[in-house]
């Protein structure tokens, strides 16, 4: 069968070198452009993961940043609002002060003046004692005419001089 004198012999053996030839130089090159395109691939699948990094820890930098401002706003909110707590505070105290002094002027007042009607009540009782108790004495002790002139001089005296 392998007989060097058999034309099949060297055609098998060219057709053999040149299958070994095709693979020798064409395989190679397949191989290489084959490991070239997975090394492009696997280049651009970290290229892009390392875009994708750089994109999450932009966006947590930025959450963090936001996180940060909105716990600032929220201290701010809080700070106002004790601020406007104790002015308020500080109000109402002021304005309780404020009542508390208006009303005790009113009951000052009129304290003042349930005295001065008291006072004028004693007066005038005092001033109408005192014109019957001379009326009934001058009634007593002088009679007739003069005794008449006397009691209307000596009431006209007294209210002038009581009230």
């Amino acid at each position: 069968m392998l007989d060097p004198n058999n034309p099949l012999f060297w055609v098998l053996l060219a057709f053999l070198t040149f299958i070994a030839l095709v693979l020798y130089y064409r395989v190679p090159a397949l191989i290489g452009k084959m490991l070239d395109d997975r090394a492009d691939a696997i280049r651009k699948e970290l290229d892009e993961a390392r875009k994708l990094r750089e994109d999450a820890q932009a966006l947590l930098a930025d959450y963090q940043r936001k996180a940060r401002e909105a716990e600032n706003e929220a201290r701010s909110i809080i700070d106002q609002a004790k601020r406007e707590a104790e002015a308020l505070a500080v109000d109402a105290r002021k304005s309780l002060a404020e009542s508390l002094e208006r009303r005790s002027k009113i009951a000052e007042e009129k304290i003042a003046r349930a005295e001065t009607q008291a006072l004028s009540e004693v007066r005038a009782t005092a001033v109408d004692t005192a014109i019957s108790a001379a009326h009934e004495l001058l009634k007593t002790r002088a009679s007739g005419s003069v005794g008449d002139s006397l009691i209307t001089q000596s009431i006209s005296d007294l209210r002038g001089n009581l009230n």
